[in-house]
């Protein structure tokens, strides 16, 4: 499994791209440096809980618990693990995470991009937002966010939630990541 992913990554990820792993990147110690520098691109780790001291320091880009990340004029918030609520989730930000693996597929505004659900391929921000129109709405939303909604065709017209553009997260050209463990 693991070399089909970095298969996939190597043939989808450029030079120019910034591939982001949210989390769980390696559990076998041998493998990592190897793995990473077979990544293209300009490498980024969203730590989770599989992610130990030394995989942090594997030549990556850069090593956050959550980061706000923006493609055009979209938002996302990546975090390895599910959240509730996040900064600017009024305003349309969709939260990324991973943690669940395939026990959870996420809601409308917070799409589990664990590889595992998408076939153990790099996704771009075009494919995650067109997965999370098919999820359903937040249960808790309200209770955690009351007068804001989510999901309805206004609130993703007003946030900008509609996106076809061909671009991976943080540039202006395609760019696939790896996200989730």
């Amino acid at each position: 499994m693991d070399q089909a992913i970095l298969q996939n990554l190597e043939a989808a990820v450029g030079r120019d791209n910034d591939p982001w792993i949210v989390g769980d990147f390696a559990f076998a110690r041998e493998i990592e440096r190897a793995s990473v520098e077979r990544i293209p691109g300009r490498k980024h780790l969203i730590v989770g809980n599989q992610d130990k001291p030394w995989v942090r320091k594997l030549g990556w880009a850069s090593v956050n618990a959550i980061v706000s990340v923006q493609d055009g004029d979209q938002w996302f918030l990546l975090c390895h693990y599910p959240m509730m609520t996040w900064k600017h989730a009024r305003r349309g930000a969709v939260h990324l995470f991973g943690h669940v693996h395939n026990n959870w597929h996420g809601s409308r505004n917070s799409v589990n991009v664990c590889v595992d659900l998408w076939d153990f391929k790099p996704m771009q921000a075009g494919d995650i937002l067109r997965r999370a129109k098919t999820l359903p709405k937040n249960k808790h939303w309200h209770d955690v966010e009351p007068g804001a909604d989510i999901g309805d065709e206004d609130h993703e017209a007003k946030w900008g939630l509609v996106d076809t553009r061909p671009r991976g997260l943080g540039a202006s050209s395609a760019q696939p990541l790896r996200l989730g463990p």
